[in-house]
């Protein structure tokens, strides 16, 4: 869930802030009234590339395998 906080009250309350954040919550921080930040958890992050790089693997091994043969440093740099 994100919750919407001015820069000067996620000043005020930052332990809460990060409190928060810890238990899987998540601020967007606000300036003048437009977002300019978010504080989410670390972890949430790190899911997401997880995920990622399971599904270019598994991509990857679905993929066949294709036998080129030899070649000489000349044909691997011909145009």
């Amino acid at each position: 869930m994100k919750r919407a906080v001015s820069a000067a009250e996620a000043n005020r309350n930052f332990s809460k802030v990060l409190h928060d954040v810890r238990q899987g919550g998540s601020y967007v921080i606000t300036s003048h009234g437009k977002p300019v930040a978010k504080i989410i958890p670390f972890a949430s992050r790190d899911a997401v590339a997880v995920a990622a790089k399971e599904a270019l693997l598994a991509r990857l091994r679905a993929q066949r395998g294709v036998v080129v043969g030899r070649w000489t440093r000349d044909e691997l740099y011909e145009v």
